[in-house]
């Protein structure tokens, strides 16, 4: 059976995220993720999914290394893991300086350094019980553990963009997860994971290449493009990392335009500027069988487990997000 996992965000209550998810188990999906942001407390709803569901893998997509402490991080996995008999993985990412900076309060800086002393943390708290660390951007006097990881070893999987990063994956994650790639980009960045795998004396087939790929299935491509648009001028409107992104995709001018437009305060301007072939270059937007035929081009990129990102929102939201499960179901 081919791999495939479903994510969510915002746009739907905890407890319709838990019915997707039971769908999803039920219809062979390897795995459902859930992200945070503005969207509820991710730990909390896989927790509802773990004891809800039997066999699908539970992962967060991503869990934050800047807004919450380490500890905190790793005694929240530990929970999810012994609730869901351990389904767990733990993905975390850096977020973004224009989200942690001023909607957390929390200073934004190296977050590499950060990520590789998070991991390390993380990893030697659930191994050993207890962690004291002094690092370049985490120190820790003292932590333990009050209770027993059901796994010394939860899986660990590092979101990526851009080259540093994705070689850092390479190095020390069990996998990477990106976001708004094309079957070009998911085998470069697959080329850099290697790359950084090999540095680590790691065989680059060791890390998993996860993509979450914005998703809208519907007959009318027309209106699965433009359920996909406002996501995309979110994305380049207000995240200088994937306004690069999706400039380096091929859609440099487009990226300007929706970021000026943007900062301007004009989002519906935004999302008007967002171009068909961008969408559809960067996304999963159209009826059912193109959507798994595109799933396989991502396959074939290197990409090995391609995560469907429905998009939801509005009054029949839910209805939406589960069209796109049972569309693109393996």
């Amino acid at each position: 059976m081919a791999r495939i996992g479903v994510a969510f965000a915002g746009g739907m209550s905890p407890p319709e995220i838990v019915e997707c998810v039971r769908l999803a188990e039920e219809l062979g999906y390897e795995s459902a993720w859930v992200a945070e942001g503005h969207g509820g407390d991710q730990f909390a709803i896989l927790s509802a999914c773990a004891v809800q569901t039997e066999r699908i893998l539970l992962g967060t997509s991503i869990s934050s290394i800047f807004v919450r402490s380490v500890p905190t991080i790793a005694m929240a996995a530990a929970s999810v893991d012994h609730l869901s008999g351990g389904r767990l993985i733990l993905g975390l990412g850096s977020s973004h300086k224009v989200q942690v900076e001023p909607e957390h309060g929390v200073v934004y800086r190296k977050p590499v350094q950060r990520m590789r002393e998070s991991v390390e943390i993380i990893r030697t708290l659930l191994r050993d019980g207890q962690v004291s660390y002094q690092g370049q951007e985490v120190s820790i006097a003292s932590f333990d553990l009050w209770f027993e990881p059901l796994r010394r070893e939860i899986p660990i999987y590092l979101s990526a963009v851009f080259p540093q990063m994705l070689e850092t994956c390479g190095e020390i994650a069990q996998g990477t997860i990106l976001v708004w790639s094309t079957p070009e980009s998911g085998r470069q960045s697959a080329e850099h994971v290697a790359a950084g795998a090999r540095r680590a004396g790691r065989d680059p087939a060791e890390v998993d290449i996860v993509s979450l790929l914005p998703c809208s299935v519907a007959e009318d491509r027309r209106e699965a493009i433009d359920r996909v648009r406002p996501a995309a001028a979110f994305y380049a409107g207000f995240f200088p990392r994937y306004n690069r992104l999706m400039a380096e995709s091929g859609f440099a001018e487009a990226a300007t335009a929706i970021r000026q437009a943007w900062l301007e305060g004009d989002r519906e301007g935004a999302t008007r500027l967002v171009p068909d072939d961008m969408v559809q270059a960067l996304s999963i937007a159209g009826p059912a069988a193109d959507s798994r035929q595109k799933l396989e081009a991502y396959r074939e990129s290197g990409i090995r487990l391609p995560v469907i990102f429905p998009v939801g929102g509005g009054p029949d939201g839910k209805a939406r997000v589960m069209e796109a499960i049972r569309a693109c179901a393996p």
